[in-house]
């Protein structure tokens, strides 16, 4: 989902790209800096001695959001993070911490170019309740439409 409001969002902002290029506009740049609140249920699979409950988690994401404009270039970076998220199993009682970091880059010219890491997690009390999320993503594009590079590393761990 996230990665589908960044896309959506570069669509517009490739448009001013190109009547900025086409107009010979200087570099041009903005910074969105927003905290928001947000209230979610997350599955832990491995809370509950491993039978997995919902979790209920509430609190304020962090969103920064920059865009730069130069000539036929358009350099996109995201960062969101958790700040006060917690949460209650809703078997168990057990208090939860949200966490982590996601952040992504995205450069388009005549290729394109970006990078998302998302780091998703979700603390528990004691051992063994840790739910962890991890991905890596990363693509090249060149200016003849070609991929020239691609990974997109994902995990799921509990500990």
């Amino acid at each position: 989902m996230k990665k589908l409001l960044v896309l959506s969002g570069l669509v517009a902002v490739l448009s001013f790209a190109v009547v900025s290029s086409s107009s010979g506009a200087p570099a041009s740049s903005f910074t969105a800096n927003s905290f928001f609140p947000i209230e979610l249920t997350v599955f832990v699979p491995c809370a509950n001695g491993g039978l997995g409950e919902d979790v209920e988690l509430s609190g304020t994401i962090h969103d920064l959001f920059h865009v730069t404009v130069n000539d036929n270039t358009v350099h996109v970076k995201t960062h969101d993070q958790p700040q006060g998220v917690t949460g209650t199993g809703l078997v168990t009682g057990d208090k939860y911490q949200g966490t982590g970091v996601s952040q992504d880059e995205f450069t388009a010219a005549v290729g394109q170019e970006e990078t998302f890491i998302n780091n998703f997690r979700i603390i528990g009390q004691g051992n063994g309740n840790n739910f962890l999320v991890h991905e890596n993503f990363h693509i090249t594009v060149n200016a003849n439409g070609t991929i020239t590079s691609f990974h997109d590393n994902f995990t799921v761990d509990c500990k």
